[in-house]
């Protein structure tokens, strides 16, 4: 009766959506910033007594969990399964390699570059995690480099690439509606339509909404910081960032109208190119080039040799070694995976969205290596260069107090030594505000794909809506910190490593799906291949990938297996839903 309720009011409003999943996301999200209206001390309170046992008793889970994706991805795409095409057997990739590239980075980790790439160097530079190592010392620089890298490049990636190939796989090559409860067709069957499915498909879309809206926050507090730089009479206080979050939700808004092609695939372009030139800029009048240049080659194998040392370091130790016991890690690992996997239901429908047509082994590849890569580079010249600049071997500098101060303050402040700093610093406002922009019209974009459980765009209004629900949520848990007394970052990290949970769980439960899934076509292959006696199916290979037909004996089932073409019963509703 409630769903019906539903349908009718989404075909009145002129929607097109599921509507139990759209309107029971809405309502909940609605909800939320509500309370932090009413009781912005205790959902701060609630949030922080939740987020500290999450880190003190699971820590370990979120790096173990990571860790073993890693591995599990490395796995596959060197398998047999690694020439299996996400969609048919004949379908071909959409987008040329360096737009595919542009879209998944800005629509990655962008933002987190611009904010990362010269705090993070310089955090563990001037405050090392690791016991008996001296700040601004040598071991020091290299352990910086290290733990920026596992942070912000392999490790991050694994996170969108699970979920991403597990799109791919389970919604194009059994045509499955594109939802996150899609995934685990294997397992639940046709009860992805039910209420189970239609629950994990509403954390998801939550999940990614919160996700985003850190994302959001830190973005918004960089561009408080620079446009502090460039007009020191203007402070980045609460409102400013309110008012940044207002004027740059309505300039993504304005690309999620425009589309996929025309305004995501657009900004991603011109962003990643602003960004490469700030980086050439850096390289080019850094007093020593030549360092920098060494330190590509030097660095990646700093973090090839230091890479499964951290990614299996629970600093189990730390209540003998350091007074302040195990809270580096869940201030920084901790934090970081569990605001990353937010981001998975996000970044898994975009990746599988843009990489129709590419093999597993191209998809993995792609999407684990290129922009790690990139990041080695983006760190080496900003990071390195940074703690030159702040003083190897020294006591600290300018910059390592602008960090210590305001993380948000590191990328400016290191632009002061070098040449047109005010112009600089300018462009760097744009380019922050710009992967803000393409982070939220892709979100955007992506929460209606969930909603709608195609890859079809929804109405305008609906696109509309999510766009600025995620401005407004951002705008929400700036107030929060701010009304609870507590450092912007503080608060963001507290709500994400709480909202990250569950959704840690669903991306871990991915891979047990998607393992079934990979078993079941290749024994479905075989059976092709070979005739064995009496198949549950036979199997064709056709345009859009597998189709399944019943054995002669036996009844249509609605089980299409991994070689079936599944109508899921979304395509069954009133034309005011799909």
């Amino acid at each position: 009766m409630i769903e019906r309720k539903l349908d009718a009011l989404a075909t009145k409003l002129g929607l097109r959506t599921n509507p139990v999943i759209f309107f029971v996301s809405a309502a909940l999200m609605v909800l939320f910033l509500l309370l932090l209206l009413v009781l912005p001390n205790r959902i701060g309170t609630v949030f922080g007594a939740l987020r500290d046992w999450i880190v003190t008793d699971l820590g370990w889970f979120f790096i173990l969990g990571v860790t073993v994706w890693l591995i599990f991805l490395a796995y596959v795409a060197l398998s047999r399964y690694g020439h299996l095409r996400l969609g048919g057997d004949d379908s071909r990739p959409e987008y040329s390699n360096l737009s595919w590239f542009a879209m998944l980075f800005a629509g990655g980790i962008g933002t987190v570059l611009m904010f990362w790439g010269v705090a993070e160097p310089m955090s563990h530079f001037a405050a090392p995690p690791f016991a008996g190592v001296e700040p601004y010392s040598v071991e020091a620089a290299r352990d910086a480099m290290s733990i920026s890298l596992y942070h912000l490049s392999l490790h991050t990636w694994a996170i969108f690439t699970l979920p991403g190939l597990a799109f791919g796989f389970f919604v194009y090559r059994y045509k499955l509606p594109l939802r996150v409860s899609s995934v685990f067709y294997p397992f639940l069957k046709e009860r992805i339509h039910g209420p189970i499915g239609k629950t994990i498909d509403i954390f998801a879309v939550l999940g990614t909404l919160f996700g985003l809206a850190v994302s959001l926050g830190l973005g918004t507090s960089q561009v408080g910081a620079g446009i502090n730089a460039l007009l020191p009479g203007v402070p980045n206080n609460t409102w400013l960032q309110v008012g940044i979050i207002t004027v740059l939700t309505i300039t993504a808004v304005s690309s999620i109208v425009a589309g996929l092609d025309k305004g995501v695939k657009v900004l991603s372009n011109i962003n990643i190119m602003l960004a490469v030139g700030l980086m050439i800029f850096v390289l080019v009048f850094f007093q020593d080039s030549v360092f920098l240049l060494r330190q590509i080659f030097e660095s990646f194998g700093l973090y090839l040799q230091d890479l499964v040392r951290l990614a299996f370091w629970n600093d189990s130790m730390a209540q003998f070694t350091k007074d302040g016991g195990w809270g580096w890690q869940g201030g920084w690992t901790v934090f970081y995976w569990a605001w990353t996997v937010t981001w998975a239901p996000f970044m898994g429908v975009f990746l599988a969205r843009i990489s129709r047509g590419r093999t597993v082994r191209q998809f993995i590849g792609g999407v684990l290596i290129a922009p790690s890569l990139f990041t080695l580079v983006w760190f080496v010249v900003f990071g390195w260069s940074a703690m030159r600049i702040d003083g190897i071997g020294g006591s600290g500098g300018e910059l390592s107090e602008a960090v210590s101060q305001d993380v948000a303050l590191a990328m400016f402040t290191f632009f002061e030594n070098f040449p047109a700093a005010t112009l600089v610093q300018g462009i760097a406002v744009v380019v922050v505000a710009l992967f803000f922009a393409t982070s939220s019209d892709s979100a955007s974009l992506v929460v209606d794909m969930l909603c709608v459980g195609s890859s079809d765009a929804g109405p305008v209004r609906q696109r509309v809506f999510w766009g600025v629900s995620e401005g407004a949520l951002a705008a929400s848990l700036i107030i929060l910190g701010g009304v609870t007394g507590q450092d912007g970052l503080g608060a963001l990290q507290q709500v994400i490593t709480v909202i990250g949970l569950p959704i840690f769980v669903l991306v871990f439960l991915m891979m047990f799906s998607l393992i079934k899934g990979l078993g079941d076509e290749r024994r479905a292959a075989l059976e092709a291949q070979f005739g064995e006696l009496a198949p549950r199916r036979r199997f064709s290979r056709r345009g859009a990938g597998r189709t399944a037909g019943p054995s002669p004996a036996a009844e249509p089932s609605p089980d299409p297996g991994p070689a079936g073409t599944a109508r899921g019963k979304d395509d069954e509703r009133s034309p005011g839903t799909t």
